[in-house]
């Protein structure tokens, strides 16, 4: 297949190596054209265009038969979002499908995010359940979602949404960064629930999704065991021998990553597309992190 990955980073680099080596042409698509060298080094032709910017992308090749849209926003409020995920994907969709009954138009499947599930009540959430999220970039996820099947109904291509949780692995964790760096918190005694997921599943999705996924369908991309705060910190204090987080002041709402709490079901995902996971919780993919930190530690301490 031809496939182009928009936003060749954390996920989209290593999701389009692994597309790459089972052997399709791979296509990344970037703003900084510094990483030219990087992408060619996976396997992965490099492309460059700002989304938000539709003559950008105008002169670019669009036969594709897969499109994987992870871009991510680089920070920033709610009117950066809109600009990257709203408008970048009106861009995208008048690119790849400029005019009705196209032959050749692509799968396309877009990375969202579990933030737009607003709920705080520990309850479980699956697709079906209310999307109604108290925080406004969740808010433009959501616009987005509904850009891309809206855009999928009207050009007549396969749009999938794959709602994924906090996603950790190599280099990347908020909450095990922080616990690892002696910052972490506890949130009101610990019991808000987490949900997470390792990069390497969230690209075994991907391409599951692109493979078998239903068009119009969304999936909850999130792991097998959701925790409690409390319990996730409990159990990287006995693993690593490092203190317990000290109680955090109390006013979680103000933080950056909101105080949703829910748990989040992943029971379509695997029936549909028939998804093994890799680290199927949270234990398995940090005790596979852990290791591999304590290794390149012995190996600098043999240095």
């Amino acid at each position: 297949m031809r496939v182009l990955i928009i936003g060749s980073g954390y996920v989209g680099q290593p999701l389009g190596a692994e597309l790459a080596r089972r052997g399709h042409e791979v296509s990344g698509l970037r703003r900084n054209r510094a990483t030219a060298g990087e992408l060619q080094a996976a396997g992965i032709k490099p492309l460059f265009a700002d989304i938000t910017q539709a003559g950008e992308l105008a002169p670019l090749p669009r036969e594709f038969d897969w499109v994987v849209n992870c871009v991510a926003s680089g920070g920033g409020g709610a009117e950066d979002y809109r600009r990257v995920y709203v408008e970048g994907m009106r861009n995208l969709i008048a690119w790849l499908a400029p005019g009705r009954g196209d032959t050749g138009l692509p799968r396309f499947v877009y990375t969202s995010s579990t933030s737009v599930y607003g709920q705080t009540d520990g309850s479980v959430v699956d697709e079906k359940s209310a999307v109604d999220p108290a925080a406004e970039t969740a808010r433009v996820l959501l616009e987005a979602e509904t850009a891309l099947l809206a855009g999928a109904r009207e050009k007549k291509f396969s749009a999938m949404i794959l709602r994924v949780a906090g996603i950790y692995g190599p280099e990347r964790g908020h909450s095990f960064k922080q616990f690892l760096q002696g910052e972490a918190r506890l949130e009101a005694g610990g019991g808000r629930i987490l949900n997470m997921i390792h990069r390497d599943d969230v690209i075994g999705c991907v391409i599951a999704a692109l493979e078998r996924g239903r068009p119009g369908e969304i999936y909850n991309t999130v792991d097998d065991e959701p925790v409690t705060q409390l319990d996730f910190f409990s159990w990287l204090s006995a693993a690593t021998a490092l203190p317990m987080p000290a109680p955090a002041a109390e006013n979680p709402a103000a933080r950056k990553r909101g105080a949703t709490s829910k748990r989040v079901s992943n029971r379509k995902l695997k029936a549909e597309l028939g998804y093994r996971f890799t680290y199927p919780t949270f234990r398995d993919g940090y005790a596979d992190e852990i290791r591999k930190r304590a290794e390149g530690g012995e190996k600098r301490a043999r240095t």
